[in-house]
């Protein structure tokens, strides 16, 4: 996603102030006098199973940009019920409607495989935008791509058997984190498919 203009560092060849490592694409892909501007202000954060980063209507205090793990966009009905519309891992940011002048998220934002990353006051991400033009080019780029895929998701939701959407989420999730094995339930991906356990587990047997 850093496009032919950007140089992409590689990962583990850039750190924020405090030694730490950074592999999230979205900071690999900020030119350096940019991501120099973000500095101080990326702290490192462990990101824990079922941590909420952000709820439904409230103002988007912070920006995520995670190294390791998996974050679910949730939305979440008026009876309680819940579906998955997208997922980010260490190829985008949580947050994404700052970049776009969007202060505020209708989904829950949750952590669903426990990784790492950094994270940085939104007003903070908003001074600095207005001085790193290529950043702002990269965190829009991945907000529009975000869009895509929750319009996809909606579509396989609606178009798609239990198997196909079970693959497709399987595989997305595999590829935001990078494990054999995925640490993971049929309860829970029944939750994030809006669906029930035991159509899960038929349609996993099946695969």
């Amino acid at each position: 996603m850093s496009g032919k203009n950007f140089r992409v560092a590689p990962a583990g060849q850039r750190t924020n102030t405090e030694g730490k490592q950074v592999s999230n694409r979205v900071l690999l892909a900020t030119p350096d006098s940019e991501y120099e501007l973000m500095g101080s202000d990326l702290t490192y954060i462990d990101l824990p199973h079922h941590l909420s980063l952000h709820e439904p209507t409230q103002k988007i205090e912070f920006v995520y940009f995670p190294n390791r793990g998996m974050v679910s966009q949730v939305v979440v009905t008026k009876d309680g019920r819940t579906v998955e519309v997208g997922v980010v891992g260490s190829e985008g940011h949580v947050g994404a409607g700052l970049a776009v002048g969007l202060s505020r998220s209708s989904v829950r934002e949750i952590i669903q495989i426990a990784g790492d990353g950094f994270r940085m006051m939104g007003n903070s991400l908003e001074r600095i935008l207005r001085s790193a033009p290529q950043l702002q080019t990269i965190l829009s780029r991945h907000t529009g791509l975000q869009g895509m895929q929750v319009a996809q998701t909606a579509a396989c939701n609606r178009l798609h058997d239990i198997q196909q959407g079970l693959s497709r989420w399987l595989l997305m999730t595999q590829d935001r984190v990078n494990l054999g094995v995925l640490p993971i339930t049929h309860d829970f991906i029944a939750t994030m498919m809006g669906t029930d356990r035991s159509t899960v587990s038929l349609a996993a047997a099946v695969l």
